[in-house]
């Protein structure tokens, strides 16, 4: 970028003074400096970079290479690479819950036979792609990716993904590190119309621009947070109307506004002014002019300080974003409500509102002809990148989220409708919105018919239907959500994600119920919204969660659940202080949150497959029965005459079945083996991933099976519990998780095996002490005849009964599941 000019040496002391006040102030909690494919320590900024060989960082990548080049062109951060030839991933141990920065630093060389200017890959982070199909520019100097994320998970994995069979992925360096809780807000001012926007705890903002206007560039080692601020002057449009200016006195932060983390306090002490030649130029104003991508929207940062003027209530000017004034006749000493005070005032600019060139202008107010002064200090531009659902994602392995949160918090779309007409119906939907300049939500539909089209009156709402006469819960009013949740009180929201916040709601009739309230600004709302009422209003299980209506007036999108008083499996095994469950409580909720899923793999013409089984997914209600809940990856099965359906790789780290990671094909079997590391979880009673255990326990699911394997499986569990699991049931259990795991799906039990065999291991816990097992066996039978008769199993689960079935198969006979494990007692 170029410079601003010579500047005075009062000036330069002035900068010195500065940077000073600011350096070393914040200290994060969190702070992952990675250099990549070193054996050596780095420094640059003044700051060290850890080999990833033996940083705290966890390295999945088993053939990886460490790569290197000659060239001294560079810093030493940059003469080593990483190249992953698979997807893989760093993961990275959270202290401390929020902001984060993300910093990606890239430089091709040559190493052997790899040219890194010749890779393609895409770069995730929790629901997040950072880098989608990315290849590095190849120029001279290296090229950073900077982003902001809200990081609410314990763990933090980043995942490489080479794109095609040859390409491969590198990194020479990374940083993650914890940023100020309040750097940005949740909610911003809209451009067009101006209003409100809500949800950027819930987005990426991958920085574009970041701006020193008036002054100079400000390098990492001179800012808190190790940020770079380019000169504005390349950006000037008519620099005949600019003018540079400085401060050197103290500046008076307010409590509040800006703090020296805002920016630092060189950015505040130096502007650029508007400065006409003469008074009658009442069109006069300082623009500064942007490239940006059409398709995105866009997080911008106007950073004010009044270093100008004289007194109080002496500049008034006009801000614009492209041709909207978003700040008119601007008198920033109400605001800011002191000279030399620093302020920031931050927009979102919708994607279709955004052009290729975005300029941001300062201009004359129509309230003060004497005066032609404006001016603007700093600017930081950033792209909101929304979760995307149709990427290759590698989610962390489960939030922490609090007792009683009723579903997960990041929700995706998922095919389960008619998949033209919805395409035709979003896109009609959003070309109307960008006509009107709104990007407020549209009444919802199924099958071509409004939700408020059909339906019965209630206390609440209405008990709404589709044209098929599928129930789809009430529709309740907004008032009455409202009223439940004590007007959306943050103080009782249970969890927060991609699609909005979740509340405790209570109804009228005093039913507790969980309300999530999805944020209008989310690009993926409407698919998210009609996911969760399409899929869940056809699927009745007393082991699922249940839907129980929606509210779609006054452009919102309200999803209402059932509440689970007890919260997750994962909060009841560890991480929490809640008492320790028994072996046969654990194995009655894993034979519950079996039946869910047989019921999910079974009961329609296509199977759905969960694609998210997890600790953290499976909930508990008053009485501890499980219900499997978060159907937001979910996917429809292939068609009978097909093996798997292709599709890109989602799920959670740790959980992921290794063949559809691999093959990007998925089946049933990929779930069975998810439900096998949740088997795992339950018995051990350990995060299924955990940086901080030495590396061969790192992976529940590998370090398991390697006693398992070895007929030591006794050796790693719950010591609350492992004096009182019987040996026969303990080894049944163990050979059911490893059928589980087993590499390929064909190897692998399915679901109603499954469940089979977690009903012979609860009963080998039962029976009575001293009998051998052939007797255990025959005491099944003998209880298993007294159980009435329902039907047959196969019949009731074979694919084409009923598409729309609502059967509930968890009460299927047991006289029918046990007489299977007896024929077939190693299943």
């Amino acid at each position: 970028m170029m410079g601003i000019g010579k500047l005075g040496l009062g000036f330069c002391i002035l900068v010195a003074i500065s940077l000073q006040c600011v350096c070393g102030s914040f200290t994060p909690v969190d702070n992952y400096l990675i250099d990549c494919g070193s054996s050596n320590s780095s420094t640059m900024d003044n700051r060290t970079f850890v080999a990833d060989a033996s940083s705290s960082s966890t390295l999945t990548a088993p053939n990886s290479i460490s790569a290197s080049t000659s060239s001294s062109s560079v810093s030493a951060l940059y003469q080593t690479a990483r190249i992953f030839r698979e997807p893989s991933s760093y993961s990275f141990s959270i202290q401390n819950h929020g902001w984060h920065f993300i910093r990606l630093h890239f430089f091709p060389f040559v190493y052997q036979s790899y040219n890194l200017m010749t890779s393609k890959f895409t770069v995730s982070i929790q629901d997040f792609d950072l880098l989608q199909n990315f290849q590095p520019q190849g120029n001279s100097s290296p090229e950073l990716k900077e982003y902001l994320v809200n990081v609410n998970e314990d763990t933090l994995y980043l995942s490489f993904i080479p794109v095609g069979n040859s390409s491969f992925a590198f990194i020479n360096a990374v940083e993650v590190f914890s940023a100020p809780d309040d750097l940005v807000n949740d909610s911003a001012r809209t451009v067009n119309p101006s209003g409100e926007y809500q949800g950027l705890l819930g987005q990426a903002l991958e920085t574009v621009y970041r701006i020193n206007m008036g002054g100079p560039e400000v390098t990492p080692d001179s800012d808190t947070l190790w940020r770079t601020w380019v000169n504005d002057s390349s950006f000037i449009v008519t620099k005949s109307f600019a003018k540079s200016v400085s401060f050197s006195g103290q500046l008076n932060y307010q409590q509040g506004q800006a703090t020296q983390e805002t920016a630092p306090n060189i950015v505040y002490s130096t502007a650029t002014r508007l400065v006409a030649p003469n008074t009658s130029a009442a069109n006069a104003n300082v623009t500064w002019q942007f490239n940006v991508d059409t398709n995105s929207s866009y997080f911008i940062r106007l950073h004010f300080c009044d270093i100008v003027s004289k007194a109080l209530v002496d500049l008034y000017f006009n801000v614009y974003i492209r041709s909207w004034v978003v700040l008119p006749n601007f008198d920033l000493s109400a605001v800011a409500l002191s000279l030399a005070a620093p302020y920031y005032v931050d927009f979102v600019l919708a994607a279709s509102d955004v052009s290729s060139k975005l300029h941001i202008s300062i201009g004359r107010s129509s309230l003060r002809y004497d005066s032609v002064d404006g001016i603007l200090n700093g600017l930081e531009i950033m792209k909101i990148r929304d979760s995307n659902a149709s990427a290759m994602v590698i989610a962390p392995p489960g939030s922490k989220k609090k007792l009683g949160v009723i579903l997960g918090s990041a929700v995706g779309a998922i095919a389960v409708v008619i998949v033209a007409f919805i395409f035709f119906m979003v896109c009609r939907r959003r070309k109307l919105a960008r006509k009107h300049h709104s990007k407020t939500w549209m009444p919802f539909s199924v099958d071509g018919l409004t939700s408020q089209s059909t339906g019965s009156r209630t206390s609440n709402g209405t008990a709404a239907t589709s044209g098929q006469n599928v129930s789809l819960g009430y529709r309740f009013t907004f008032i009455a959500l409202q009223e439940a949740t004590n007007n959306f009180d943050d103080n009782w929201v249970i969890g927060v994600g991609g699609f909005g916040k979740v509340y405790r709601g209570v109804l009228r009739d005093e039913t507790m119920v969980a309300v999530k309230r999805g944020n209008p600004k989310s690009q993926q709302g409407l698919n998210e919204f009609r996911t969760e009422i399409e899929l869940l209003s056809r699927l009745r299980h007393r082991h699922l969660v249940s839907l129980i209506g929606y509210c779609d007036e006054r452009n919102e999108m309200i999803l209402v659940y059932e509440y689970m008083e007890k919260g997750t499996l994962k909060s009841h095994l560890y991480g929490s202080d809640l008492p320790s469950l028994s072996w046969k409580q654990r194995l009655e909720i894993c034979i519950g949150s079996a039946r869910g899923l047989h019921y999910l793999h079974t009961a329609f013409a296509k199977a759905i497959i969960h694609r998210d089984v997890k600790s953290a997914n499976i909930l508990l209600d008053e009485n501890l029965m499980a219900k499997v809940a978060d159907f937001g990856l979910s996917k429809t099965g292939p068609d009978l005459d097909q093996t798997h359906v292709s599709t890109a790789v989602k799920g959670s780290f740790g959980y992921l079945d290794p063949e559809y990671f691999r093959r990007q094909q998925l089946t049933e079997k990929s779930d069975v083996y998810s439900f096998g590391v949740v088997l795992l979880e339950v018995l051990c009673a350990r995060p299924v991933i955990d940086p901080t255990l030495p590396r061969e326990m790192v992976n529940l699911a590998e370090w398991a099976m390697k006693w398992q394997k070895g007929g030591e499986l006794k050796q790693i569990v719950d010591p609350r519990i492992a004096g009182t699991i019987r040996p026969d049931s303990l080894r049944k259990f163990g050979e059911t998780v490893e059928k589980c795991l087993a590499d390929y799906g064909v190897e692998r039990p399915t679901m109603g095996d499954v469940l089979w065999n977690l009903e012979y291991v609860l009963q080998l816990q039962e029976a009575e002490s001293g009998t051998s097992e052939v007797n255990s066996i025959n005491r099944i039978a003998e209880l298993s005849s007294q159980v009435q008769n329902i039907g047959n199993l196969e019949s009731a689960s074979v694919r084409g009964v009923g598409s729309s079935s609502s059967k509930d198969l968890s009460d299927v006979s047991m006289s029918q599941v046990f007489s299977q494990l007896i024929k077939a007692e190693g299943r």
